[in-house]
């Protein structure tokens, strides 16, 4: 039996869990920056996360951000923010269920932070892939020392 051809580029599998952390994104809180990860194991996902308040808590989005008020610059003071964020989310939430992310990979809007990659790192994490950096040189200085790479695709 003769199949057609579909016309249509169909994505490789990092461009398809890359293309849906943007979309889990979508649903950030934070006003400076909406991020979105996607925790992934044998083609399979196993668990989401975006940048927001914790559970219950009232949302940058509504309040204001504490940043922008104390102009505290990107990539700095991580712990003056009340959201945590979607790297850290899609662990917890892995966590909550009892799914291991050992040997997992990351899909992320933007590369991790230092706080972030030392959880990645721990959880056992074996790939990043994102589409936009972040500015803070140490963060990838640990992934690279931990053996973890990190592919940027756009």
């Amino acid at each position: 039996m003769k199949t057609k051809k579909n016309s249509a580029k169909r994505p490789s599998w990092d461009e398809y869990f890359l293309e849906l952390s943007k979309l889990v994104a979508k649903r950030a809180t934070c006003l400076r920056r909406r991020v979105g990860a996607v925790l992934v194991k044998d083609k399979r996902i196993l668990a989401t996360g975006y940048n927001g308040a914790p559970r219950g808590l009232a949302h940058c989005l509504d309040i204001g951000c504490i940043r922008q008020k104390l102009k505290i610059p990107s990539g700095e003071r991580h712990e003056l923010c009340r959201a945590l964020h979607a790297e850290q989310n899609a662990l917890i939430q892995a966590s909550l269920y009892g799914i291991s992310v050992k040997d997992a990979t990351l899909y992320a809007t933007n590369q991790p932070c230092i706080i972030c990659a030392k959880m990645l790192i721990n959880a056992g994490i074996k790939e990043i892939v994102i589409s936009d950096g972040y500015p803070d040189k140490m963060a990838m200085e640990f992934l690279k020392e931990a053996g973890i790479k990190v592919k940027t695709i756009k």
